[in-house]
């Protein structure tokens, strides 16, 4: 049985890892002998420029760090320790280019990190961090992680991260986004996850966001701008209460929140512009209020004599009724200028020779140009009355998406029903490498694509020439099995996920004439 060692035989406290408080450089405790692996550490730090100091219970930056050269260090790891507060020396390493500070329990951002003027990447996550310094916004940062901490707000002046193209903020209870976070032209993933979110803002839309997840917020809409994203891959956004798009749209991706998006931006487009609502009513009103002043303060109306002034003085009733033309006369030349509307109104309103009717006329004239002129605009931009209608607008889109809807749904099923496969929820991700494409051209006639580039685990996504060259290949055996030329897609539509509706109908007529084919053999 074992036996305990007595006292002298057991280890002194410095070496089974004893606070570096301890560890002075005079005085009684100067002949302990320190912690080997912090002091490897250290000497490994002095060496490569890399410090890792991770998972060692430190409260405190080692005090025997001031016998080594760490000025040249670009890269400290100092995640699941005890540190309350970043440690002053660290700031002093200038050279410094990734800083981890992961799973501590620091309150606060020392001023004095601004030093740091190497620092690209800064990892504070689980922390208890309060607020973020502004100072923290003049570092060439790329990387910014600040998930699972207690932030309520970010600062202001976050729009100076010019270079950032990370930024981690999940897991915290901010409420809203700061207006100049707009201006991180540079930002590639943004991860607002799990805080108290209720509106987006509409200036992220014109970011190159790639990775944007807003789950577990209290979002219910989202801009219709955000339809502009051209670069985003990924769109996390569930179990937010979304009324637009509604949930049903949302639960189906990210091509169906997009095509909902551009159908209301259409619908809010179309709306009829309050600017042209007084224009149809001054066509209307032909004859002007100071012609009827002068006919009433006219004591001679019914008389011959007072008929003839009236002839002199302002417009006869068929020159006024002239002025309320039609819309449909009014010219829709691409050379309509102020001139030749001012002859075309003068016309119209039969301009008398009397110096006071002419200058009458002339006031009608330029009044009636400005209605003309932006009535034409608007007829330019709405070819027919239907277009005005943002009913019958709503509706033929309505038509047109759920008709999209149908031909995606029904390319989806040919090619799982075929292949016994399920494709993922982007359709058009999936079918862009053209690999699936052509596995189906050769299910329906076998060796029809002789090679198809597949990825590997080494090389888990093709480059563009292999996909292309798989596209080509399938659309080659399209023309080979008998899929006429005007039902064929182009390369693009695949490769460039922009036009599904057309692959739909090339792999539709694929399947109907494999189909007719196989009938007639039997």
């Amino acid at each position: 049985m074992a036996t305990l060692a007595p006292d002298s035989a057991r280890p002194p406290l410095s070496q089974l890892g004893s606070p570096p408080s301890i560890q002075t450089h005079g005085g009684v405790g100067a002949n302990l002998p320190p912690n080997r692996g912090l002091e490897r550490a250290l000497e490994e730090a002095a060496a490569s420029g890399v410090l890792n100091l991770s998972s060692r219970k430190l409260k405190e930056f080692p005090r025997t760090a001031a016998n080594h050269d760490l000025t040249d260090t670009v890269e400290a790891d100092l995640s699941k320790n005890r540190l309350t507060d970043v440690p002053s020396e660290v700031c002093h390493l200038v050279a410094l280019e990734t800083l981890n500070l992961y799973h501590n329990c620091i309150r606060t951002i020392p001023d004095s990190v601004i030093s740091l003027q190497s620092l690209t990447s800064l990892n504070l996550s689980r922390n208890q961090l309060g607020a973020l310094p502004a100072c923290l916004c003049s570092l060439p940062l790329r990387v910014l992680n600040a998930s699972n901490n207690k932030l309520v707000s970010l600062p202001e002046s976050i729009g100076q991260l010019r270079s950032l193209m990370e930024l981690d903020i999940s897991c915290n209870e901010i409420t809203a986004l700061p207006r100049h976070i707009g201006r991180l032209r540079a930002l590639r993933e943004l991860n607002v996850r799990r805080n108290l979110l209720c509106v987006l803002p509409e200036d992220l839309a014109d970011l190159p966001l790639v990775k944007f997840d807003f789950s577990c917020n209290k979002v219910s809409t989202i801009p219709v701008c955000y339809r502009k994203m051209k670069q985003l891959q990924s769109l996390q956004l569930e179990n937010n209460p979304l009324q637009s798009p509604p949930a049903q749209i949302c639960i189906k991706g990210k091509v169906h929140i997009f095509k909902y998006l551009s159908i209301e931006a259409c619908r809010s487009e179309k709306m009829p512009d309050p600017l042209y609502l007084p224009v149809m009513e001054r066509l209307s009103l032909s004859r002007p209020t100071t012609c009827r002043s002068k006919q009433d303060s006219d004591s001679g109306v019914g008389s011959d004599n007072g008929d003839k002034r009236l002839s002199a003085t302002e417009p006869s009733d068929e020159d006024s009724l002239s002025l309320n033309v039609p819309m449909s006369h009014i010219t829709e030349e691409e050379g309509l200028s102020k001139d030749d509307s001012s002859e075309h109104i003068s016309s119209l309103t039969g301009t008398h020779t009397h110096m006071n009717t002419h200058s009458h006329i002339s006031r009608v004239c330029n009044s009636v140009l400005s209605v003309v002129l932006s009535v034409t605009v608007f007829m330019r931009s709405h070819k027919s009355l239907e277009s005005v209608d943002p009913q019958f607008t709503m509706r033929r889109k309505m038509e047109q998406l759920r008709e999209e809807l149908e031909l995606m749904e029904q390319l989806r099923d040919s090619i799982e029903s075929r292949l016994k496969v399920v494709l993922p929820e982007d359709l058009g991700s999936s079918l862009m490498d053209g690999v699936v494409l052509c596995h189906l051209a050769n299910h329906i006639r076998p060796r029809s694509v002789a090679s198809i580039h597949v990825p590997s685990p080494a090389v888990p996504k093709l480059s563009m020439a292999k996909c292309r060259r798989n596209v080509e290949n399938f659309l080659d055996a399209c023309r080979k099995i008998g899929v006429p030329e005007d039902k064929l897609c182009l390369p693009h539509h695949i490769l460039e996920e922009k036009g599904l509706v057309k692959v739909s109908i090339t792999v539709q007529a694929l399947v109907d004439e494999a189909s007719s084919k196989h009938s007639l053999l039997t």
